[in-house]
């Protein structure tokens, strides 16, 4: 049983530790912030989150320390709990997209000693337990350590152990993919209410569509193109909305997309 601590009580702070009361290797969770009605609703959610507004009080006793804070924060967050971290049997684990393994080595460096490191990126669907969560470890890190964060993140959805050479293009592919996902669900609901549907029905036309579209890709572990094949008899309405979507640039677009939010 491991005791976590939470630096940081925004919407990903907040939501990995609602997560983690559901798991079976957490005695305790607590969660620093300034903000006193963000703590106040954790711990209002579940009497295993401690809430505290000290950093440094939060990380002394914990296994594992999880830096959920902005980029731009984290040099001032290291150097409030620098001196109360244990690094001979502490994990720190940071979700601050940008800030690379040897940035944190750099900051957390005391006369050549460093804690145990890993970089997580999940997405916002680590509320309700289907987050995409990958994650980079430090050389630092065993085969356990990795076991461990590895198990302790897939509890929130599903957890890919990646070079960290990766984890920005993946960042595209999952923390701003889920946005580009959003915006294809609103364009298709936009697209049903203009042939005549109700704005409630198309939206939920569209969830149960993807939805399905998801299971039947797991079910069959198949291409893409497979499955449009089965739906895209020749002369057929649904070849022609294909091709109306590549000649208005889908694909491209979706390519486009993703590369440009890629952190270089």
């Amino acid at each position: 049983m491991k005791t976590i601590a939470i630096i940081g009580a925004g919407n990903m702070g907040g939501a990995i530790a609602r997560g983690l009361t559901q798991s079976n290797l957490i005695s305790q969770i607590t969660v620093s912030d300034i903000n006193q009605d963000a703590l106040n609703a954790l711990a209002a959610f579940n009497s295993k989150i401690k809430t505290v507004s000290n950093n440094a009080q939060a990380v002394k006793d914990a296994d594992i320390v999880i830096l959920a804070v902005k980029p731009w924060l984290v040099q001032t967050i290291v150097n409030d709990i620098k001196d109360s971290l244990d690094y001979s049997k502490q994990l720190l684990v940071s979700i601050a997209a940008g800030v690379s393994l040897d940035d944190l080595c750099a900051l957390l460096n005391k006369e050549g000693q460093l804690p145990i490191l890993f970089r997580l990126i999940p997405n916002t669907a680590i509320d309700v337990l289907q987050s995409v969560n990958t994650i980079a470890a430090h050389n630092n890190a065993t085969e356990q350590d990795k076991a461990l964060v590895c198990e302790l993140f897939n509890g929130m959805g599903k957890t890919f152990l990646v070079p960290e050479n990766q984890l920005n293009a993946l960042m595209s592919l999952s923390s701003c993919g889920i946005a580009y996902a959003f915006r294809y669900i609103r364009a298709a609901v936009e697209g049903g209410v203009e042939m005549g549907i109700y704005p409630k029905v198309a939206q939920e036309v569209v969830l149960q569509t993807l939805r399905g579209a998801v299971e039947l890709l797991e079910a069959n572990a198949s291409h893409p193109e497979v499955e449009i094949d089965k739906v895209t008899t020749p002369g057929g309405i649904t070849i022609k909305g294909l091709n109306e979507m590549e000649a208005n640039g889908f694909s491209n677009a979706v390519i486009k997309g993703l590369k440009a939010s890629l952190i270089k």
